[in-house]
């Protein structure tokens, strides 16, 4: 192995040696044996994959480093406030609002009424999804700008560094996935795909970092994944030929199963949307599934104090080496997913540029 790579494997363990440690810090709240008794480990999941009002950064000294995110809010009553999320901690109840800390808007931002009820408000406030999103976009157009710019400048010969590198992934996704799943038109759609592998990719990257601007779930929410989706199920609609909706709505199959009782239409309008359907779940699931892995892992550490020192010592270093492994399987499906939805699309998109079959 050369040298090159060996330096390139010990910083990737590093990092994810460093996400273990920096998660487990965070974890260190629950100290005392009575804070350990009282711990669940499932709404300390929850809370770090979920959304948030604020960027927690690490804990210090028992004292919590957060970034304060802008607080936009609408009511009927209050009408617009914006404000920053730190006046939460400073007091709970700031202008009538409030973060819940149980029910069913548990973490999100409610209005205490009067008789002592609360309501959702229209919320369009910049929470840490948000904020990923917005940085990670940012990052997105800077990398693709730099590697255009580069072949505006230089021309379309032999790249090397990092501007040959993004060449190797655009035109391997355009030629290998792109190409032979969407047909001969597949120009048209290249551009929309290969921005939903990279952005899919670059936000699941950016959500196994440990530190900010990393650790966003992104990818992890799934009203991105929706949205991902819906976008997708559009283009796949929108573009579909009159061979595509013709056998959505009169297939070539027997008469009675299409009239006068319409089975396989019923059975390819539903297949219009569980296809998108899947496209979502997958993403969403296997990607909070792997920050849920890690930190359950990291939960080893703590919920096996009181099982001794030797057995909490065993535990941790168990728990340290498979958070690595988790850590850098999580690079793998990073990729995965990212390949796996553009594929998807890809044939999807193929399947609705049908041509009318020849007899």
């Amino acid at each position: 192995m050369k040298l090159k790579y060996k330096i390139w494997f010990l910083v990737a363990l590093l990092a994810f040696v460093c996400n273990t440690l920096v998660r487990a810090q965070d974890t260190a709240k629950v100290e005392s044996s009575s804070e350990k008794s009282a711990w669940n480990v499932r709404d300390f999941i929850l809370e770090h994959v979920s959304d948030a009002y604020e960027w927690h950064i690490t804990t210090w000294n028992k004292r919590q480093i957060s970034i304060p995110l802008p607080v936009i809010i609408y009511s009927k009553t209050a009408g617009w406030n914006v404000f920053m999320s730190n006046k939460f901690k400073e007091q709970s109840v700031y202008r009538g609002f409030t973060i819940a800390g149980e029910g069913k808007y548990k973490g999100k931002i409610v209005e205490l009424k009067e008789n002592g009820e609360s309501a959702r408000p229209f919320d369009v406030s910049i929470t840490k999804v948000t904020l990923s999103l917005i940085i990670n976009s940012l990052l997105l157009i800077v990398i693709i700008m730099t590697t255009a710019r580069s072949y505006k400048k230089h021309g379309f010969g032999a790249k090397k560094g990092f501007v040959g590198f993004m060449e190797m992934f655009i035109m391997n996704i355009n030629d290998e996935v792109i190409k032979p799943c969407v047909g001969n038109d597949y120009r048209r759609y290249s551009p929309y795909l290969l921005t939903v592998f990279f952005f899919v990719f670059l936000n699941n990257i950016m959500g196994t970092l440990p530190m900010f601007p990393g650790g966003g779930n992104v990818t992890g929410n799934i009203t991105i994944t929706f949205v991902l989706a819906i976008i997708t199920f559009l283009i796949v609609n929108i573009s579909g030929t009159k061979e595509y909706w013709k056998e959505i709505f009169w297939p070539e199959v027997p008469t009675w199963l299409k009239a006068p009782v319409p089975l396989i239409p019923v059975i390819e309008v539903v297949g219009m949307f569980t296809k998108p359907f899947a496209l979502m779940i997958r993403l969403f699931a296997n990607m909070i599934a792997g920050h849920s892995i890690t930190l359950g892992l990291v939960t080893l550490i703590f919920v096996t104090v009181s099982l001794g020192p030797a057995m909490n010592a065993g535990m941790s270093a168990v728990s340290i080496l498979l958070s690595v492994f988790i850590g850098l399987l999580e690079l793998l499906v990073a990729f995965l997913q990212a390949y796996i939805f553009t594929m998807l699309s890809a044939v999807f998109i193929g399947l609705a540029r049908v041509k009318p079959h020849r007899k």
